[in-house]
């Protein structure tokens, strides 16, 4: 009895054992191609899947978006450059069979293209070009390689150059070069300054001298035409007055007298004086004649 009973528990292990080869297990980031006999059946989604022990297998494919980090390499530029440039590459799997039977080597293939496909894209631009147009660079090698991994059941999302280094001869020069721009920006500037400075304290002068000429011109224009209205005022009370030749003797007598109480050891007379002190003579006799007249 014992043993057809060890037989049987040997048995049934054995058949535990194979039917525990048949139940798979897909989490959820994962597909499952389940091939019968080397040919390919269904594709299994995430959960428990059984499978017919040794005669089917699962292959699983990880659905997740990966990562691919392509070696740094020598590339030269259009002005004969080596610079040393690598780059990332993220693609996610679309369709899990093409990416298990339609490329032998998904991670070789897909660094290999973008080695390749770098090469041709910074041969193409110069070493000034290539430094500052990395998300063009970027664009074009991920519509390259999406182009030609959408026969492998993939999808590349982002392509980012992760450096381009120039020679260390070129970096000292291109160092160099910035350093003199700089330089010759400071300069420049600093010309523009002592120029607006100058052109400034120029315009201010003149400015200056513009607002005395106008200070002067209107005390001078003020002055005059305060004397222009003194004189007609005057003008107008002797001509509202109606002076006699005898008033202006007097003034003109009062004037002499003025002049000649000065301190000055010469007095200069009008060129007309003598004619007006000979008439002096006539200015007495009028003076009699009224006097006499007025006695009578």
């Amino acid at each position: 009895m014992e043993g057809p009973i060890t037989l049987f528990i040997i048995v049934a292990v054995v058949v535990f054992v194979v039917a525990m080869t048949g139940v798979k297990i897909v989490r959820p980031w994962e597909k499952g191609l389940i091939e019968r006999l080397g040919k390919y059946q269904r594709t299994a989604d995430s959960g428990l899947t059984l499978i017919v022990p040794f005669m089917e297998k699962m292959i699983k494919v990880d659905m997740r978006e990966q990562v691919v980090d392509v070696p740094p390499q020598g590339v030269i530029t259009k002005d004969n450059v080596v610079v040393q440039v690598d780059a990332v590459i993220y693609y996610e799997i679309t369709d899990p069979m093409q990416v298990v039977y339609n490329v032998a080597d998904y991670y070789t293939a897909v660094t290999k293209l973008a080695q390749t496909n770098l090469r041709n894209l910074i041969g193409d631009l110069a070493l000034d070009e290539s430094l500052t147009s990395r998300e063009l660079i970027n664009t074009k090698l991920r519509e390259i390689l999406d182009d030609a991994t959408d026969k492998w059941g993939s999808k590349v999302t982002r392509v980012e150059l992760q450096r381009i280094d120039p020679p260390d001869d070129v970096t000292e020069a291109m160092h160099r070069q910035m350093k003199a721009e700089r330089e010759r920006r400071a300069i420049i500037l600093e010309a523009e300054g002592h120029k607006q400075s100058a052109i400034l304290k120029a315009e201010g002068q003149a400015e200056a001298i513009k607002k005395v000429a106008d200070a002067d011109k209107y005390q001078k224009l003020t002055v005059a035409k305060g004397e222009a209205e003194a004189i007609e005022t005057v003008f107008g009370a002797i001509h509202q007055g109606k002076p006699t030749n005898d008033l202006i003797a007097i003034k003109y007598l009062e004037a002499l007298q003025k002049i000649a109480d000065g301190q000055a050891t010469k007095i200069f007379l009008p060129y007309e004086s003598s004619s007006i002190l000979g008439s002096i003579a006539g200015i007495g006799e009028l003076f009699k004649e009224k006097v006499e007249t007025k006695n009578e």
